[in-house]
């Protein structure tokens, strides 16, 4: 867990001029690979992982810049959960749909893989809990499911993103000098997302720490699987690979415990050239070294029954409103890089109570 102070670079740089709209610029975890907009009702977001009313709340955010279209019905939408530290899931919560009414309501059923089932995409359990989108469910065990439009609750400034993307990428510093933080506005205002939120009994879940990632899948024309997407920690694959690109797809179709293995050199190689240009650390190449080892493997670390923190300090989950674009820059680039945005720029505040995400932004 990295919890160095990050330097404040002396002065700032040049601004570069945002283009296109919000869905040209594609930024975030927000459609993020060509095999995601595809279908971006397959697309991940954002995933998060929180304590609840009664029990461990698990978010997976989809079908970005929209909110409309619901979920595919020939997907699965998993939220994979690791309770022995290896990167593996050792409890996989699969939801999936059937096609919309007349109404656009679809009938959906989470099932509970555990063991060696939570590893294989052919396993298969019991429906624990079924209904409607839309609808507040509850299982026997006191599993809660809610599936449906809601406001997107994350929020970033896209001429800043795009800079620190375009720096990491090039190896340069970021270059902010026209930035005006006072105009700072929120990129994803005003927009919604397809959400399904679990919220799991402790009582159900091992003491102690767990990983978590969501998933896409697709069924393939011979009987198998394709996963289509994954996300754990924000903003991870938007750093380090283009949106329009095939390293973008294989990251997507990779597995956590590989991580370190496929997608480590990589990252510790982009941030030892970007700091070194910044000039934010004595040792390039072990700080480096130290992001790689914070930021892989790519899963969402959580004590169960704590307070959720993505902050500066170290991370413990994550809960709705919470200011991860700031925390990753200040990661890879050991610089603080404000967004001259404030804690309720989400197009939302959120519930306090579930389903916890507010209600869809009527479209105008």
């Amino acid at each position: 867990m990295l919890t160095t102070t990050p330097h404040i670079p002396p002065a700032p740089h040049r601004r570069p001029q945002p283009t296109g709209s919000i869905k040209e610029q594609r930024l975030s975890h927000h459609l993020d690979s060509p095999l995601a907009r595809q279908d971006p009702r397959l697309d991940i977001s954002d995933v998060y992982v929180f304590p609840g009313d009664t029990g461990t709340v698990f978010v997976m955010n989809t079908n970005p810049l929209s909110g409309t279209g619901g979920f595919h019905p020939e997907g699965r939408y998993e939220f994979k959960i690791d309770t022995d530290g290896d990167a593996a899931p050792d409890i996989t919560l699969r939801v999936t749909f059937g096609p919309p009414d007349a109404e656009g309501c679809q009938p959906v059923e989470l099932r509970s893989l555990r063991g060696a089932a939570a590893r294989d995409p052919h396993g298969n359990a019991p429906i624990s809990v079924s209904g409607r989108t839309g609808e507040e469910l509850k299982g026997p065990d006191g599993t809660r499911l809610w599936s449906g439009a809601a406001a997107d609750p994350f929020f970033i400034e896209g001429t800043v993103v795009t800079e620190v993307v375009r720096a990491i990428a090039e190896g340069t510093p970021p270059d902010l000098s026209e930035f005006d933080p006072a105009t700072a506005t929120n990129l994803f205002a005003g927009t919604n997302v397809c959400s399904i939120v679990v919220e799991m009994p402790n009582d159900s879940l091992p003491g102690g720490t767990i990983g978590f990632w969501g998933v896409t899948a697709l069924a393939t024309d011979t009987g198998g699987w394709r996963q289509i997407n994954r996300c754990a920690k924000p903003l991870l694959n938007t750093l380090f690979n283009p949106a329009d690109s095939e390293r973008a797809d294989d990251y997507n179709a990779g597995q956590p415990s590989d991580d370190l293995e496929v997608n480590g050199p990589l990252i510790a190689e982009r941030v030892a050239r970007v700091v070194r240009a910044m000039g934010t650390t004595a040792d390039p190449g072990a700080y480096g070294r130290q992001v790689r080892d914070a930021l892989l493997p790519d899963v969402l670390r959580y004590d169960v029954g704590t307070p959720a923190n993505f902050g500066f300090a170290g991370q413990n989950g994550r809960g709705l409103t919470e200011w991860v674009p700031e925390v990753m820059f200040a990661i890879v680039l050991n610089a603080a890089v404000p967004l001259g945005l404030r804690g309720n720029s989400a197009a939302a505040g959120p519930r306090p109570h579930f389903p916890y995400l507010a209600p869809p932004i009527p479209l105008t």
